[in-house]
């Protein structure tokens, strides 16, 4: 099965309404982005973190470890007509070796409730190097977090 196409989550948007993440940087939550082969079902559905190793998620190896790592969080601002929320700096996993269709990003504070999944459209290969990340620019027609 192909990754599904970027998208917020289901519970995401809810939780948004009952106060479930906190993105500030200082206090907020700790949110992680985990890795995935093309073999995973998860969709828009999906509410919590699958688990290590579970649903297509990259085996641990070289600096990869299940369960991916931290994001930095930044305070969520208003930029023209959105509120958005941007990751910096972008995710690094150094001297990788790994393919990789897409990720999850989901909310180790929350009971590893999920934000959103991310496909990386083609197989995404690092040998003996870095593999980032790179989120687009933050702003309202950009930002990997918008709220219209």
């Amino acid at each position: 099965m192909a990754f599904p196409s970027d998208t917020l989550t289901q519970s995401f948007r809810v939780e948004l309404l009952t106060g479930g993440h906190d993105f500030t940087l200082t206090t907020g939550n700790v949110f992680n982005i985990a890795l995935y082969d093309d073999t995973t079902t998860m969709t828009a559905a999906t509410a919590t973190y699958p688990g290590a190793g579970v649903n297509g998620e990259l085996a641990a190896a070289g600096n990869y470890t299940q369960g991916g790592q931290a994001l930095g969080n930044v305070t969520p601002v208003w930029d023209t007509t959105k509120a958005i929320v941007d990751f910096s700096p972008d995710e690094v996993f150094a001297n990788a070796t790994f393919s990789a269709m897409g990720a999850l990003i989901y909310n180790t504070s929350n009971g590893n409730t999920t934000v959103c999944l991310l496909d990386f459209v083609t197989l995404q290969t690092a040998t003996a190097g870095d593999f980032t990340i790179q989120f687009p620019a933050a702003a309202a027609a950009t930002a990997i977090i918008r709220i219209a």
